[in-house]
């Protein structure tokens, strides 16, 4: 057992990678416990250990050795438990340092099974996960099937490391843009921004840091070899390489190309852009349930906003007219509360029932000088008036009233 464990100790550093030493204390820690537990006493004074020259287990108990046939045993069959264990624990520790470096990586691997949508890749150390969400629609595949992968995630389980995988994030085709483009690689062009709809588009804008390298043309290669195998491995989704310029009102003309553009109106304070296109052009801008537009707003990171310029024209003179029409209203307001005013004022109190010059200078004297301040009192006010009795205040107020 002491030579058997020291060379199994051995060899595990030497393939596994994991510290001898390591393996030494958990085993003593494990031992102790496995002779705790024999004793029946898990409060006891009871510490195992492992020359390390020898490989002699020892159990002590308070400074003493305890001898036992079956302390043998459990110690034989727990050295091989832990054993095992922490080189599963380890060889999950490296799978996951591992793959947690290769994050935004693209790898490969073969279909191993199919879970409810998911589809298990084998990677070959490990198994990765395809998730329904991050599989393109167009994309079809049979167990034992080849596929190519971008490696998202990468977390730690108790199972194990779990590492998520996809084929739908813009950046599996940015990567795959530097697989097939050295340019790209060496430094020379850079990606600087991609937006995409797995299965449908891709728009991915590209600038050349040397003048006489072309981004363009650098991602489409030779008649487009370099673009077509990218397509291809994207089971036929559309790419549009667009040229990134720092002139936003350029980059939006190569963001919508090929739409003809008439005007393109930018709010920097609210990052809005409108952009005006001929109305026989307005579909091709959309794109097909809007998808152009909104990869090209994705793409550029500002929100944008397409008119045919018939419909921009309308509305601008549906704008006008309304604004004409509230300049009118506010225009005709006052001269039409003019005259109303002065008919009330032409009204004389004297043509009122019951008033004559006498009693109209006595309203006057209290204040009250129109047919309209008039209107408001009751009787019992008229009566408090000089020359006003209840009767005749009456007959003033409907008189009033009547007008």
């Amino acid at each position: 057992m002491n030579e058997e464990l020291l060379t199994v100790l051995e060899h595990i550093e030497r393939e596994k990678g994991i510290e001898k030493e390591f393996l030494f204390k958990a085993i003593e820690s494990a031992l102790t416990s496995a002779a705790k537990k024999i004793m029946g006493n898990k409060e006891a004074d009871v510490v195992a250990t492992i020359d390390r020259s020898t490989g002699t287990i020892k159990i002590l108990s308070e400074g003493k050795e305890i001898k036992s046939a079956e302390f043998g045993r459990i110690a034989a069959q727990t050295a091989k438990q832990v054993i095992i264990q922490k080189i599963r624990e380890a060889e999950r520790d490296i799978v996951f340092d591992d793959y947690q470096k290769r994050v935004g990586t693209i790898t490969s691997g073969s279909v191993h099974r199919f879970e409810k949508g998911d589809i298990i890749i084998d990677l070959g150390k490990t198994e990765g996960v395809l998730l329904k969400s991050q599989q393109c629609p167009k994309d079809r595949y049979k167990q034992g099937d080849r596929v190519r992968v971008l490696i998202q995630e990468v977390t730690k389980t108790p199972h194990g490391p779990q590492i998520i995988l996809s084929r739908a994030d813009p950046v599996f085709v940015k990567k795959l843009f530097e697989i097939e483009v050295p340019e790209i690689t060496e430094g020379i062009v850079e990606v600087r921004s991609i937006s995409r709809e797995a299965g449908e588009r891709t728009k991915i804008a590209v600038w050349s840091k040397d003048e006489k390298v072309d981004a363009v043309g650098a991602c489409v290669g030779m008649r487009g070899s370099r673009v077509k195998d990218i397509v291809r491995e994207l089971q036929g989704e559309r790419v549009d390489i667009i040229r990134w310029s720092d002139d936003l009102k350029e980059y939006v003309k190569e963001a919508l190309k090929p739409t003809e553009i008439s005007e393109i109106k930018i709010d920097k304070t609210s990052k809005k852009i409108e952009v005006i296109v001929p109305d026989e052009q307005l579909s091709i801008g959309i794109g097909k349930h809007g998808q152009n537009i909104r990869l090209a707003s994705r793409l550029i990171g500002w929100e944008m906003d397409i008119r045919g310029k018939e419909e921009k024209k309308k509305e601008a003179e549906a704008a006008k007219a309304t604004a004409d029409a509230e300049k009118v209203k506010e225009e005709e307001a006052p001269e039409a509360q003019e005259p109303a005013e002065e008919a009330r004022l032409e009204v004389a109190l004297t043509e009122l029932d019951g008033v004559g010059p006498k009693v109209e200078k006595a309203l006057i004297a209290a204040g009250y000088d129109t047919v309209e301040k008039v209107k408001a009192l009751t009787a019992e006010d008229l009566t408090k008036v000089d020359g006003i009795g209840a009767k005749t205040a009456e007959k003033i107020l409907k008189s009033a009233r009547d007008r």
